[in-house]
């Protein structure tokens, strides 16, 4: 998703990219989502949710300041206060090597009270999603010198 960043990011808690930050505020990663306007209202109502259980992070507090100044979009969509927790669906992106994906995900949160969540993107064997995936971990493991198949790289779907 974000190829034009530090490839080590996500190991330094300071650099690590915020998804929702870079949703309304990266270039890069909005032309990454076919259907930006659905993503966006997608966020913004994920967004609500977290926000009303943690009314006191300083992060969170930080991070709507910021979008609210700096994106219109992020502005209007808070503004209208939807709250979904949106935990499965469809998502429609554009890889810039492999062209367009059509995946389905789902949101797992962890048990505990961290807020963590993860994220998985799965497609149907067969389908055109698949075989774009298939190609993806193709891509990365010739890049990286990793042996096997692609499906051992991305693991099952």
């Amino acid at each position: 998703m974000a190829g034009h960043l530090d490839f080590d990011a996500p190991n330094h808690p300071s650099a690590r990219p915020n998804l929702t930050h870079m949703l309304f505020l990266d270039e890069h990663t909005r032309e990454f989502y076919v259907r930006w306007d659905d993503e966006a209202a997608r966020a913004v109502s994920s967004l609500r949710l977290i926000a009303g259980a943690a009314v006191d992070d300083p992060d969170l507090t930080e991070l709507v300041g910021e979008l609210t100044v700096k994106s219109r979009e992020f502005s209007g969509l808070w503004s209208g206060h939807p709250v979904v927790n949106c935990v499965s669906g469809r998502k429609f992106l554009r890889h810039p090597e492999v062209g367009s994906l059509e995946l389905d995900f789902e949101v797992l949160a962890s048990p505990d009270s961290s807020g963590h969540r993860v994220l998985m993107y799965t497609a149907e064997p067969g389908s055109a999603g698949y075989e774009t995936l298939q190609l993806l971990g193709s891509l990365v493991a010739e890049r990286s010198g990793t042996a096997g198949s692609s499906e051992q790289l991305m693991g099952s779907t």
